[in-house]
């Protein structure tokens, strides 16, 4: 009998052995090793579900990976960076066209207004001034007496008449070019 009591404490499994042996210690740091393996993986199952949820925000309910819809994006960008190149070309152009056509209107102008024969009338004749912005363009002066009127028109390129001006087209020119108030002229 006690043969057979040694026996069967021979055949006795590990699990029923104190854990205080190698093998006890080596099965509990298992089993702790498992419980922080299920933990981690529990939650990166919870970290991958909100990622694919994110996922499905960007990119709806296709069935695409992130690569290809990057690969989507980076394309449009460059058709929409195109497009917008060739709108800013022919802006460019645009604003050329519309800048010459400016430098072409009139910039400067002025009306000075004086009495041509001394006789009290009220000042009647005027010279009108308008240039552009390379100080080009015409004046324009109207002698007013008694009993008729005469009107002249001269050409002014870079703030120089053609033909000789009078003073008060001179004054009229200066006056437009300065941009202030006109003298007196009597």
């Amino acid at each position: 009998m006690q043969d057979l009591i040694s026996t069967a404490l021979v055949a006795v499994p590990a699990a029923a052995q104190p854990l205080t042996g190698t093998v006890g210690i080596i099965a509990m740091a298992a089993g702790a090793v498992a419980v922080v393996a299920l933990i981690v993986a529990t939650a990166l199952a919870i970290r991958l579900r909100r990622v694919r949820s994110d996922q499905r925000l960007v990119l709806g309910d296709q069935r695409q990976d992130l690569v290809t819809h990057a690969a989507r994006l980076q394309s449009d960008f460059e058709a929409l960076n195109a497009y917008l190149q060739d709108v800013a070309g022919r802006l460019d152009e645009r604003m050329g066209v519309a800048e010459l056509r400016l430098d072409g209107a009139i910039a400067y102008r002025s009306l000075v207004r004086y009495d041509a024969y001394g006789e009290m009338s009220g000042r009647q004749s005027t010279s009108i001034a308008l240039l552009d912005a390379s100080r080009s363009g015409i004046v324009l002066s109207s002698i007013h007496h008694r009993d008729q009127a005469r009107m002249y028109a001269k050409q002014v390129h870079e703030g120089r008449g053609e033909l000789e001006l009078s003073p008060e087209e001179n004054e009229a020119i200066r006056v437009a070019l300065e941009g202030g108030q006109p003298a007196s002229t009597g």
